[in-house]
């Protein structure tokens, strides 16, 4: 997009400059209106846990922002040849689970005739520009906590491999339909300055593009850094989507691996779908994060800290 010629309104809080998670655009001094889009091809089997995991997906951008969803519409591609609308509905109802968990409300959409299906949500939500969380908000002394367990990528390439035990695929698909609102509202009530969600480019890829918005080096303490149940373990005998190694390889210059190998180094690149939030806050709101996290069902981890310097992701 930076080829277009598309000059910045006053209003445009937050737009292409950054590669931030949402758009923000100003009402007034007290309301802005946060605007995202996102969609995925099926990720597990079933049809109404496809739905949940990509609607969740879909507005996790909003509460990235620190914003609240207000309504979505469905962005469908569908393969009418070869798979029944019965189907279609489950996954919209898994969708229609999402907006309701959340409170927001899904008010139409579009679909397509797609040879492959894919499914996610237009969701515009609503922020206070005073409690805006952006990419660019880290600070050098704060420590950085991460939400979920990474490994998503590893474990639905291993469910479609039939690799994955049930156990395994089960706690990967709780991590995945699990909201991001109660973890925003305790990243904004400690003061975070900065936050973005884990998706499709990694950790590496999302704190990476942090620590270059906000002029800052990132310190990943790997050993801290949770995973999901068996994600390692599949890692290490070879299970590993391309998007993560594609990650890694565009992202290299982001990373300072130090003595880690390149096994780790992966795990730490790897595609999340419906990833956790990434945050920083002041080491003395720490402990007090982790345990409201820990009380709303989350695996959340202080996972480094956040130093002097520009546009690195340093690994320890």
């Amino acid at each position: 997009m930076r080829h277009l010629d598309n000059p910045a309104p006053p209003e445009l809080l937050v737009g292409t400059e950054t590669g931030d998670d949402a758009a923000v655009w100003r009402l007034d001094d007290h309301r802005a209106l946060v605007s995202t889009a996102d969609f995925i091809t099926p990720v597990v089997d079933d049809a109404r846990t496809w739905g949940r995991v990509a609607a969740a997906n879909s507005v996790s951008d909003v509460y990235a922002m620190g914003a609240s969803p207000l309504f979505a519409l469905n962005l469908v591609g569908w393969n009418v040849d070869a798979l029944p609308t019965s189907m279609l509905a489950e996954v919209l109802a898994g969708g229609q689970d999402i907006a309701v968990a959340g409170g927001f409300h899904i008010v139409g959409g579009h679909t397509i005739d797609d040879p492959e299906p894919k499914y996610g949500l237009a969701v515009t939500g609503e922020v206070d520009p005073d409690r805006l969380l952006t990419n660019a908000g880290l600070r050098p002394g704060q420590d950085l906590i991460l939400t979920k367990p990474l490994g998503v990528g590893v474990v639905t390439t291993a469910i479609k491999a039939d690799v994955a035990t049930a156990e395994v695929a089960s706690a990967a698909i709780e991590s995945m339909v699990r909201l991001n609102d109660h973890a925003a509202v305790i990243a904004l009530d400690a003061g975070a300055t900065g936050c973005t969600d884990v998706t499709g480019f990694g950790l590496l890829g999302h704190l990476g593009r942090m620590t270059v918005e906000s002029a800052v080096v990132a310190r990943i303490e790997f050993d801290a850094i949770p995973f999901l149940p068996g994600a390692r373990e599949l890692a290490a005998e070879g299970i590993m989507p391309g998007g993560s190694r594609r990650n890694l390889e565009g992202e290299a210059e982001l990373l300072d691996p130090g003595s880690r190998p390149e096994l780790d180094q992966l795990l730490v690149a790897d595609a999340q779908t419906s990833g956790g939030l990434v945050f920083g806050v002041d080491p003395g709101e720490t402990a007090a994060v982790l345990e409201r996290l820990a009380d709303t069902g989350h695996t959340a981890a202080r996972i480094g800290s956040v130093e002097p310097g520009s546009g690195l992701v340093v690994l320890a």
